[in-house]
């Protein structure tokens, strides 16, 4: 795989050099000091992925990045600081078309555990399997029709069928998520709580741009919170998210455990929560994102009764995450980010729900 790096630090360029050239199968056909120099060099040499940083002179990386996915559309991995504007603008380069992002500390850079190698190579893999399109949103798909299902496809629900939908993201989802989440109505009649990976900074960033755009209250879920209807709460990074019923409400637990997990939040923590707690009452959604988290957890669910939609190929930019909870037969329709949004909307408690 043929990396082009791309910072305007001689520091950062070095270290990220090295280490992608310590993996087998990747090689760096280059490197780039700034925006403009990006966006040449991607013209002329045509890698198979960048790693690109936000902050630089001449030409900023989201300058950059609109004229590459404009003129040479290419997987993109951005390096953000671990800093309030870091985050908006990492949010704002995957709305553009990034595929990902790496949290760039420069601390982490001469760490000992690998962390940050591990981290880099992991999200690199993830490109490699990207499908980049010229536009910032997925482009629509047909989705396969469930048992059952409605006029376009669609599964057919209602309002007070779940009491909860429990929604898992990675690679790809913030844009995705803003998709749904932007077309839900006010009244939709289920909480909705969602384990997308990302640090806890970024996830805070995304609680707060995504409660600006929707109508759906969102927040960045809290320990012992009540879920409620017509409210979308992100579990915060680091930390992983299930559903559970006391007092009488059904609430978020936020905790750090299991310390050993892949990814915090876990797909796979928050779905088999569902399973457990809620049973038929759940309806789970997978969507974009590299790997497999989320298979477990979706098993667990649907032995339970529970209900699990994902999201399509066409339209997923990693199909990893779907692609796994589809082909083990646990889902009951593959559906377009718009399509999941619909469906949702059908539980609505206003007048207009059938």
């Amino acid at each position: 795989m043929r990396v082009l790096v791309c910072d305007d630090s001689a520091v950062m360029r070095r270290a990220l050099s090295k280490l992608i050239a310590s993996e087998p199968g990747f090689e760096v056909t280059d490197t780039a000091r700034n925006g403009r120099e990006a966006v040449e060099k991607c013209r002329l040499l045509r890698p198979d992925a960048m790693t690109m940083d936000i902050e630089m002179p001449e030409m900023d990386g989201l300058a950059a990045l609109q004229q590459i996915m404009a003129q040479c559309p290419t997987p993109v991995l951005m390096c953000s600081t671990l800093t309030t504007e870091g985050s908006h603008a990492a949010l704002n380069a995957l709305k553009m078309g990034a595929v990902d992002f790496l949290a760039k500390d420069v601390f982490a850079l001469t760490s000992t555990d690998g962390s940050l190698r591990e981290e880099l190579l992991s999200k690199l893999r993830g490109l490699r399997e990207s499908r980049i399109r010229r536009g910032a949103m997925p482009a629509p798909g047909r989705a396969a029709a469930a048992k059952g299902s409605g006029p376009a496809g669609l599964p057919v629900f209602r309002a007070g069928q779940f009491d909860a939908v429990l929604l898992g993201s990675s690679t790809g989802g913030p844009p995705v998520l803003e998709q749904i989440f932007t077309a839900l109505p006010a009244t939709l009649a289920a909480p909705v709580v969602v384990a997308q990976h990302m640090p806890l900074l970024f996830t805070r960033s995304l609680a707060e741009r995504l409660s600006r755009l929707c109508r759906v209250g969102v927040v960045l879920g809290e320990d012992g919170m009540a879920l409620k209807r017509g409210v979308v709460a992100i579990i915060p990074g680091g930390m992983h998210g299930r559903v559970r019923r006391s007092m009488g409400a059904m609430r978020l637990e936020v905790s750090p455990d299991p310390k050993e997990a892949l990814y915090k939040p876990s797909v796979d923590e928050l779905l088999f929560s569902g399973g457990r707690t809620l049973g038929v009452r759940c309806l789970g959604v997978v969507v974009t994102g590299m790997g497999e988290d989320g298979l477990l957890g979706a098993k667990e669910l649907v032995r339970s009764g529970g209900t699990l939609i994902a999201q399509d190929q066409d339209t997923a930019c990693i199909w990893g995450m779907p692609r796994a909870v589809t082909e083990a037969g646990l889902v009951s329709a593959n559906l377009t980010p718009g399509q999941i949004a619909a469906a949702l909307s059908q539980m609505r408690s206003d007048s207009a729900a059938a």
